[in-house]
């Protein structure tokens, strides 16, 4: 957007008092050809400054495990929108995720465990390392990815916050050096609780341990079939959304030397979730409306500046994009206030979109009989419901 329709946008804003009228366009519903997974809501709130829930992903990337990355990648965008949907205390906590990938010999570490995020709001970089994970074969040492992730992560310190690991995988879960007793017994000492998923039958897993491993954490065992595909349902409302997120990403201003690199890479990772399925697309729009987990302050002056709202008046003019240099402070605010309440607007309906989504998914999964219960999005959203529960999170 040119500065001369910034400031033209802002003369109408102000003298009205209104916010501007911004609106994703009216597809007709009955013209949709896509297909989408199941899809979470959760509405706007407040953000909750005091605690987090704090997500943990560990997945083998060993030569058989390939069905397992290609689900974690249909899932990942499902189970952030199912974190944002609790609350506590009535306020939504911040959600954070990290990636660990462990049993690939091609990782450079005596255990074959590799940290590839740390816990981070940063989601595009999370979605940018999980599309780039490559499987190989490897020796799976669950005792020891587990160690790593309890011990280096930054795992909030209140008790009130949630913090969960998730680690999936095909081989016994006793392998390796480590004790995985101990260190799982040390992580639930620190209210960090251990999620066991076993690609697998169930009895193969539980006679590999990994039963016994969720039992010590604290958290739940599950197996699934990592080679089933997503079942995917098509709704009335997925074309509106996406065009939402076209409208989303305008309000967006990059700042900083690297601020463009990062805009591209949330387009780029659009295009990844997209191509993977237009359900992911859906889905990490969904994500993408959600403050308590979407955060880019690092590079978005919108973000930045509801973080810091000195941080306008004291940068400097060479970190900002081409369209606002040249400006007065006062112009560049402007322009940030505009954009914002655009923002906003866009988040509230497809808030609303997203509602009318999951109605229609959860009547149609009736209708169907299925619940969709056997891959790793929704073994992690159901245990995640059930523990937040019992740590006093609603839903």
């Amino acid at each position: 957007m040119t500065t001369l329709k910034i400031l033209a946008i802002a003369a109408a804003f102000l003298n009205s008092g209104t916010n501007p009228a911004i609106s994703c366009s009216k597809s007709d519903p009955k013209n949709t050809e896509l297909t989408v997974q199941n899809a979470s809501v959760s509405p706007v709130n407040t953000i909750s400054k005091d605690n987090k829930i704090q997500v943990a992903l560990l997945l083998d990337t060993s030569n058989s495990m390939d069905g397992l990355i290609d689900q974690a990648k249909s899932r990942l965008w499902n189970i952030v929108n199912t974190l944002t949907t609790l609350k506590y205390n009535g306020q939504t906590p911040q959600v954070e995720i990290a990636l660990y990938e462990y049993g690939n010999d091609g990782i450079r570490d005596e255990n074959y465990i590799r940290q590839v995020t740390p816990l981070t709001q940063d989601l595009d970089l999370v979605s940018e390392k999980l599309f780039a994970l490559r499987t190989n074969g490897g020796s799976e040492y669950c005792g020891a990815v587990i160690r790593d992730a309890s011990a280096n992560l930054n795992w909030d310190g209140n008790e009130k916050s949630m913090k969960l690991i998730y680690i999936a995988g095909n081989e016994p879960f006793n392998q390796g050096r480590i004790d995985y007793k101990e260190v799982i017994s040390k992580a639930k000492n620190k209210n960090i609780y251990t999620n066991t998923i076993y690609c697998g039958s169930r009895e193969e897993g539980i006679q590999g341990f990994w039963q016994n491993g969720a039992t010590t954490g604290g958290g739940k065992y599950f197996n699934i079939d990592s080679d089933k595909k997503v079942i995917y349902i098509e709704t009335p409302y997925d074309i509106r959304i996406s065009e939402c997120n076209t409208k989303l990403n305008d309000t967006y201003i990059y700042y900083g030397n690297r601020g463009s690199e990062y805009k591209m890479k949330q387009i780029t990772q659009d295009k990844n979730a997209e191509v993977q399925s237009v359900s992911n697309l859906v889905e990490r729009t969904v994500s993408k409306s959600k403050k308590n987990a979407y955060k880019n302050e690092h590079w978005d002056l919108i973000d930045k500046a509801e973080k810091d709202d000195s941080f306008i008046a004291n940068m400097k003019a060479s970190e900002l994009p081409d369209e606002l240099k040249g400006k007065s402070k006062e112009e560049i605010k402007k322009a940030v206030s505009i954009k914002s309440a655009e923002r906003e607007k866009i988040q509230r309906e497809i808030e609303e979109l997203s509602k009318k989504r999951q109605t229609y998914i959860d009547n149609e999964m009736k209708k169907r009989g299925s619940n969709d219960s056997d891959d790793l999005g929704k073994a992690i959203e159901s245990s995640i419901q059930e523990l937040a529960k019992k740590n006093g999170y609603s839903l």
